[in-house]
């Protein structure tokens, strides 16, 4: 009898599904964004921030996260990528007012 084995995919895994799905109902505007940027997360391997970066050119990284810009530069979304394990971790989701008193209490420590 022959098998077929499916090739692996490589590429990322968003953890958690659930995360981004409770903002989106916070903020329905994000509802597209959100599945968007999920769907296309899950489609690439990414090998680091550059290669991040070629997709999502705004994405920025600030020591653990990597920040997307949400619907525009309306909201950011904070993750904790490992490339090595092909994870996203969801940490956070800020409109931009909130994002910018959230970083200001990063500086202060």
């Amino acid at each position: 009898m022959l098998y077929l084995q499916k090739k692996a995919t490589l590429c990322m895994h968003v953890i958690k599904k659930k995360t981004l799905d409770a903002y989106a109902a916070q903020y329905p505007d994000t509802a597209e964004p959100l599945r968007s940027w999920r769907k296309l997360m899950e489609r690439q391997d990414f090998r680091d921030l550059m290669a991040v970066r070629a997709v999502w050119p705004t994405a920025d990284f600030v020591d653990p996260y990597t920040i997307f810009n949400i619907k525009g530069n309306h909201y950011r979304l904070l993750t904790i990528i490992h490339y090595r394990y092909k994870r996203v971790y969801i940490q956070g989701f800020f409109t931009h007012a909130a994002y910018e008193r959230w970083t200001r209490t990063q500086r202060q420590g």
